[in-house]
């Protein structure tokens, strides 16, 4: 841990892009998407919604059916019970979640030693499109309001403050601004949790 190798920052640079695009070498920390568990964690948590009880039952994120053979629907509504870490979500073998399943969960019916790394567009589909995400988008929106007001320029303030932990550029504070006054701050707040800065570890 205390090697220079381990310790290098993620900056990347165009004599290093130019030699090693994909970072085999490790002349820099390569980015890496987290995996589906903290991110479904952190978009509760940014939004308001992360329940941190800990122990108890698990929730479900099928919808319950009396079916001889279980049939496995997705919720579309999700409330309290399932706002909870993902850890406590019950995993059915050979089934994955609607959502955050395409994020290289694996398949609880087979030993997984090592969890596979991709990067899909079905993946920005679901981030995008969901029905899970566009309500915690709503979620993240009610929560800038309540702190930031209707301000617009507050409002990306404390947006970019809750999801990246930083301030925005003047560059970016422009732009999202606009975004917020054409189209509202559900919008912005959706595009917040799609950004590759909340995605990515750098």
């Amino acid at each position: 841990m205390t090697s220079a190798t381990y310790r290098q920052t993620s900056s990347a640079n165009d004599a290093g892009l130019a030699k090693d695009a994909q970072t085999r070498l490790l002349w820099r920390y390569p980015p890496q998407r987290i995996e589906a568990e903290p991110l479904r964690d952190a978009v509760l948590f940014v939004s308001g919604k992360l329940d941190l009880k800990m122990g108890g039952p698990g929730f479900d994120l099928f919808e319950p059916n009396g079916n001889y053979v279980k049939v496995y629907t997705p919720k579309k509504q999700f409330g309290p019970a399932e706002f909870r870490r993902m850890v406590y979500q019950q995993k059915p073998r050979m089934q994955l979640d609607d959502t955050f399943g395409v994020f290289d969960c694996p398949d609880a019916g087979q030993i997984a030693p090592k969890r596979n790394v991709s990067i899909t567009p079905l993946q920005a589909l679901n981030l995008l499109n969901s029905e899970f995400m566009l309500q915690q988008a709503g979620y993240f929106a009610e929560r800038v309001t309540k702190d930031a007001r209707t301000d617009p320029s507050a409002q990306v303030k404390r947006a970019f403050l809750l999801a990246f932990q930083r301030p925005p550029t003047e560059k970016e504070l422009a732009a999202a601004t606009k975004l917020v006054k054409d189209h509202g701050l559900t919008a912005l707040c959706r595009a917040v949790l799609n950004a590759n800065e909340f995605v990515f570890v750098d």
